[in-house]
């Protein structure tokens, strides 16, 4: 196990990126005015982002499981229906798109290629530690559900 795996909260990770991606206005590229419906769509991605965050937390809560990812010891059930039919990790789907959202507020590229940063940090030291222990912890099961419902989407 390497020592990044699990250990810093998916919740924190996001308000990091958040910074970085407000802080790189500061960059020295090109910047660029947003467009009259930036404003909307981003509006729109934060209520999507939100709507799915609630309903992966509301899904583990109804299931009496941990929604704390960082010891996935303490996960005591295999949560598969509610949101979790269409996607294995819909909080983290919520935060990449709340994370969208910002970059459009921002409307500026280099906040919006931090995005793919976050996702490839979250799959390494996240998500897929998770999965490895799910797997231990619930067999044909988690395996099963694998084979059925996507990572991401």
């Amino acid at each position: 196990m390497n020592r990044l795996e699990l250990k810093i909260p998916p919740l924190a990770l996001l308000g990091v990126f958040g910074w970085l991606m407000w802080d790189a206005e500061t960059w020295p590229l090109p910047q660029y005015a947003q467009p009259s419906w930036g404003f909307w769509l981003a509006i729109f991605c934060w209520l999507v982002a939100f709507g799915v965050v609630v309903a992966g937390v509301l899904a583990f809560r109804s299931e009496g499981t941990t929604v704390d990812p960082r010891d996935p010891s303490q996960t005591s059930t295999l949560v598969i229906k509610g949101v979790y039919r269409y996607t294995r990790n819909p909080m983290y789907v919520g935060f990449v798109l709340a994370l969208i959202g910002w970059a459009i507020w921002l409307w500026n590229p280099a906040s919006a290629a931090l995005i793919p940063l976050f996702v490839v940090y979250l799959q390494r030291f996240q998500i897929r530690p998770e999965e490895r222990f799910m797997a231990e912890q619930f067999g044909d099961a988690y395996r099963d559900y694998q084979r059925r419902v996507r990572r991401w989407l």
